[in-house]
């Protein structure tokens, strides 16, 4: 009876588990192995629990123990990666076409501005150092304390707060140079180059203004922009909406369009 409780408890927060890994690997694939790993290593190692920490916090701590075997083998993304991919697809015919074809295969066949915000923060969670990046989404998007985050990571709560600190000084750094919506003047014009080419451009306005970050983005409290994209953020399953096959496509092939942006930009300064 004992396991069976915990089946149906580890059913309640599965999503939330999916989403969190998925938003440190990019990759649907390997989300899916992983929490997969984790369920059976969680029910084979069950009687192990020794109820010191809720089992939430338990099975969140053996998922990223198998996760990071994964993570390893990732390098930080650079912090303008969403240009390499949009110059990439307004160039180049075949990447383009295959991109408007994952589109077609989303349900609603219309691009939800707020749904690119949070594509838009998974891109630049990945150029924070890794353990940056896994306690700024257990605390500001997930929701854990800092004694549980201590346990998840194995880090001693100085180093978990630090990591918080630096996190978000890095991630309104970047937002303040970069975001369009909080920044008018940043050098991000993706979220221009999407709605533009996914939906009609007064439709697209008229969606962004109903969006609080997007409204209030002239306001000078960067700390408060942030913690409203976290608001927003944690709202979204990136596994489980209507943009979620194409913002998966998206965050899974952003590392390769980098490196072929880059190949290309060598070639281009060849002399010929």
């Amino acid at each position: 009876m004992k396991k069976q409780q915990y089946e149906i408890e580890f059913i309640t927060f599965k999503d939330k588990l999916s989403s969190f890994i998925f938003r440190l690997t990019t990759n649907r694939q390997d989300t899916e192995d992983i929490v997969q790993d984790t369920y059976l290593k969680v029910f084979d190692k069950l009687d192990t629990f020794q109820q010191k920490s809720s089992f939430k916090t338990w099975v969140f701590t053996i998922a990223l123990n198998i996760a990071k075997n994964q993570l390893s083998k990732q390098q930080r993304w650079v912090e303008n990666a969403q240009d390499y991919g949009a110059n990439l697809h307004l160039k180049s015919p075949h990447h383009s076409d295959k991109f408007m074809s994952v589109f077609q295969s989303t349900p609603e066949k219309d691009y939800e501005i707020k749904e690119h915000i949070n594509y838009c923060f998974n891109c630049i969670n990945k150029t924070l150092l890794l353990n940056q990046q896994i306690c700024l989404l257990l605390k500001d998007v997930y929701h854990f304390k800092v004694s549980e985050m201590v346990n998840i990571t194995g880090l001693t709560e100085g180093k978990v707060k630090h990591a918080l600190a630096d996190a978000r000084k890095n991630m309104i750094r970047i937002f303040d140079n970069r975001c369009a919506f909080v920044n008018k003047k940043g050098t991000c014009h993706q979220c221009t180059t999407l709605k533009g080419g996914l939906n009609p451009e007064q439709d697209a306005h008229i969606k962004a203004q109903e969006i609080k970050l997007v409204k209030e983005g002239h306001n000078t409290n960067s700390k408060y922009l942030l913690d409203l994209r976290f608001q927003l953020v944690s709202g979204i399953d990136p596994l489980n909406t209507d943009n979620s096959i194409l913002n998966t496509y998206m965050l899974e092939n952003c590392e390769s369009w980098v490196k072929e942006g880059i190949e290309k930009k060598v070639l281009e300064s060849r002399p010929k």
